[in-house]
């Protein structure tokens, strides 16, 4: 979040970002894969920088796949390394 963005403008890049991530895996999202993303995408838009922090980890261990998906997407990529930026 930049200093001019709104806590909703927040939510709402945030949900894009994730949006575009869930169009490009489809139907590789299981459904536990699809909670992992699902809570990173809420603790993103809560700004939780601990809870980002334990889901980021959880997905390395259990969806090793899917981590590396995050990291590959660009929007995403950025959004997490803004959110490490800021201290979150």
């Amino acid at each position: 979040m930049t200093e001019q963005e709104t806590p909703d403008a927040h939510a709402a890049r945030v949900r894009e970002t994730f949006d575009s991530l869930h169009a490009k895996l489809g139907v590789k999202l299981d459904g536990g894969a699809r909670e992992s993303v699902d809570q990173l995408r809420a603790a993103a838009a809560r700004k939780d920088g601990a809870a980002v922090r334990a889901q980021l980890t959880d997905v390395r261990e259990r969806h090793g796949w899917l981590y590396r998906e995050l990291v590959a997407h660009p929007t995403v990529a950025a959004l997490l390394d803004e959110l490490a930026l800021l201290g979150l």
